[in-house]
């Protein structure tokens, strides 16, 4: 899974980039820092899996991981090529979502692009820059629908549905917004539209902020546009992530008590990331390792265990299945059997979020 993180130049990106995967980005104050793409890889925390690994004496323990992406700041006119241009919205056609940073903070020792602190108007810009890379890419796909039409009735069902998200996008309306029947869906499944991706907000706040039960303003104004949306919002100082990204478990937690931080910014960034993409994860445990694994919610047993081998689903005879609390509650396998809490699921089975499963097949 990959997150594209976006957002005008100096409103935290690269900072928090940082924080989440300490990989060292530049983080500089002045425009276009981030000239680069910068890619990192995010360890998911489960505290499911260390129970796992002391029940089962595991010798590995793996979870696991998203990858973000730090794309360089987006500012008006980008999809002309101004600022760092169209590079970096090709960057962002390769994330399955986006981390839109906001900037929810006064500091007249850091610049901002437009000279002053607006949240909607900087969402604004994005979702513009956005929309109009989008219109193009539709245009040309219109033009082509239109050429090949001759009388099919298909390609006219198509031209209409286009033609009617052409004119929502002049209506600055992202696709992820608009409405689409199943029939309609596959269509759009094959244009790579950027607004049709899901967006969380990401609304970085001053570190004097961290743990207040009061938000301001400006984050409220990121809420208001993200309930209109449909998005997610996640407040985050990200300075005070970098801080905490350079303790070690209990030192961290210290801090966080210090400040009244309930969660870590990066933990409910994950949990927002699985929410919007409809994302859970089972779980496989034994003397080798325990392991987590992430997959779609709906998916059936077959598929999931393709996620650890081709060769396992391609043989797929039966997943012995325990729920995590059901098993943790028996204080072990044997237990969890003995009680009958251990089940054969087989090709038609949808796997739940927590799932301990062992797959059995034919090689």
């Amino acid at each position: 899974m990959k997150l594209g993180i976006i957002g005008m130049p100096n409103v935290g990106k690269s900072t928090l980039f940082n924080a989440m995967t300490k990989a060292g980005a530049e983080a500089s104050n002045y425009l276009f820092s981030t000239k680069e793409s910068n890619v990192g890889v995010v360890t998911v925390p489960d505290d499911r899996l260390r129970v796992l690994t002391e029940m089962f004496s595991s010798d590995k323990t793996v979870h696991t991981t998203i990858e973000f992406c730090d794309i360089a700041g987006l500012v008006r006119g980008a999809s002309k090529g101004d600022g760092l241009g169209n590079k970096f919205l090709g960057h962002i056609r390769e994330a399955a979502a986006l981390v839109h940073v906001v900037r929810c903070f006064d500091d007249d020792n850091i610049m901002h692009v437009d000279g002053s602190i607006d949240p909607g108007r900087d969402i604004e810009t994005i979702n513009l820059e956005l929309i109009f890379a989008d219109i193009e890419v539709l245009e040309r796909r219109i033009d082509k629908t239109r050429k090949a039409l001759k009388g099919d009735k298909g390609l006219e069902r198509e031209l209409a549905l286009l033609d009617r998200i052409n004119e929502g996008l002049y209506s600055e309306i992202p696709v992820r917004s608009m409405e689409f029947d199943e029939e309609e869906q596959a269509v759009v499944s094959t244009i790579d539209f950027l607004t049709s991706k899901p967006v969380i907000y990401a609304a970085n706040i001053d570190d004097s902020e961290a743990g207040a039960d009061e938000e301001n303003d400006y984050v409220k104004t990121v809420r208001e546009i993200a309930l209109a949306e449909g998005s997610d919002v996640v407040v985050v100082a990200a300075k005070v992530e970098a801080e905490l990204s350079e303790f070690d478990d209990e030192e961290r937690q210290a801090f966080m008590e210090e400040l009244g931080i309930r969660e870590s910014g990066l933990d409910k960034l994950i949990r927002a990331s699985y929410h919007l993409l409809d994302l859970i994860s089972f779980l496989t445990a034994g003397k080798p390792e325990s392991r987590a694994w992430t997959i779609r919610r709906g998916m059936k047993a077959p598929q999931a265990a393709g996620k650890i081998h081709s060769d396992i689903e391609r043989g797929f005879i039966r997943a012995e299945t325990v729920a995590y609390d059901d098993l943790i509650a028996c204080g072990g396998m044997p237990q969890a059997k003995e009680k009958g809490l251990v089940r054969a699921e087989g090709k038609n089975y949808v796997v739940k979020d927590g799932d301990v499963i062992h797959f059995l097949f034919n090689v």
